[in-house]
């Protein structure tokens, strides 16, 4: 378990019981510490039935998990880019903060319907006819 709540944007806060952190030995940087201390973290956060997000920020942030979340819609992170358990952990909240901001950003405006102005369409008319008539110019010529 870890001890402090994870604080994302738009005011969204993760308890602190709703994360769940497991050591686990890594490969990668570490000399022959590799392989002797478990320093690769696995944080475990169960978003189907987290009361900490609404079902927009849900839905949004099990599709953007892909792979990483489990049929039972758990989001497993694994951080074992750097040598030190502190900064594994560290480095998996921080990607999972970045999951839970990209995820609860607000959809896009809608698009707004806008017609072509009268220049516009004017322009492409006279193009259109202009290539029209350089087109008609490579007929075959007459021999009379």
């Amino acid at each position: 378990m870890s001890s402090m709540p994870l604080h994302a944007a738009r005011g969204i806060v993760i308890a602190a019981w709703e994360l769940s952190e497991s050591f686990i030995r890594a490969s990668g940087p570490g000399g022959q510490n590799v392989n002797k201390v478990a320093t690769a973290v696995q944080l475990r956060f169960d978003i189907r039935n987290s009361p900490s997000l609404n079902d927009r920020v849900k839905t949004n942030a099990l599709r953007l998990g892909g792979s990483r979340v489990s049929k039972d819609g758990v989001l497993i992170i694994e951080a074992n880019r750097f040598r030190t358990q502190e900064r594994n952990r560290a480095d998996a909240r921080a990607r999972l903060t970045e999951l839970i901001d990209q995820a609860s950003e607000p959809p896009p405006p809608p698009r707004r319907k806008t017609r072509p102005t009268k220049g516009s369409v004017e322009r492409r008319l006279a193009a259109k006819s202009g290539r029209a008539t350089i087109k008609k110019a490579r007929g075959k010529v007459d021999d009379e």
